[in-house]
């Protein structure tokens, strides 16, 4: 019994760490990504249009922006606009984790380890879905899922096609929220 509660209670522990993230019994799902995934015109600046809460994130007019490096690896750089109206900024690295190219790995820290970043579906011009998730001791997950786009707003048909598809994945969307992309200021 001493052996049950102290796993109980790392368990209540763990899910107020990952309060803001989407908890979920069982181990990660395992959906498909973007077939023949081209790097070189994924590039660029993508709006954060939706997303599966994030604790990591608390700002408004989220933004990725990503570029080749030398070494073939991506710079990332992510920027949102807190409510005190500072612009905070992260610099990240990412990389092809392994044969199949819609796999990345994304690092922000280096004591960390990298992420998940797998791009399940895009058409490099307007959208792109992007799934990350993480198991842990083969008990739960902590899943993260984003819609992004090319430019602040997205034909709410495309939102509803890319939901479908992370549903079809038997990954829950119903705490997917918007992101506000509103009056931004025009240097992010």
């Amino acid at each position: 019994m001493p052996g049950t509660l102290a796993l109980l209670s790392v368990l209540f522990s763990l899910l107020h760490i990952t309060e803001g993230q989407t908890f979920n019994w069982g181990r990660c799902p395992d959906p498909p990504v973007q077939e023949n995934f081209d790097v070189t015109k994924y590039v660029g600046k993508w709006y954060e249009i939706e997303r599966l809460p994030a604790s990591f994130e608390k700002g408004i007019c989220i933004q990725a922006n990503y570029s080749l490096k030398e070494n073939g690896k991506i710079k990332v750089i992510n920027q949102e606009l807190r409510s005190d109206g500072t612009i905070n900024q992260i610099e990240g690295e990412a990389v092809q984790a392994d044969d199949v190219l819609a796999k990345l790995r994304v690092s922000f820290y280096w004591a960390m380890p990298s992420s998940p970043y797998w791009v399940l579906s895009t058409d490099y011009g307007n959208y792109s879905l992007v799934y990350s998730c993480t198991t842990f001791i083969w008990l739960f997950h902590i899943e993260y899922a984003w819609i992004l786009s090319r430019t602040p707003q997205l034909q709410s048909e495309t939102l509803e096609r890319l939901k479908s598809l992370l549903r079809s994945y038997k990954i829950d969307t119903g705490k997917i929220r918007p992101t506000d992309q509103m009056n931004c200021p025009p240097e992010m």
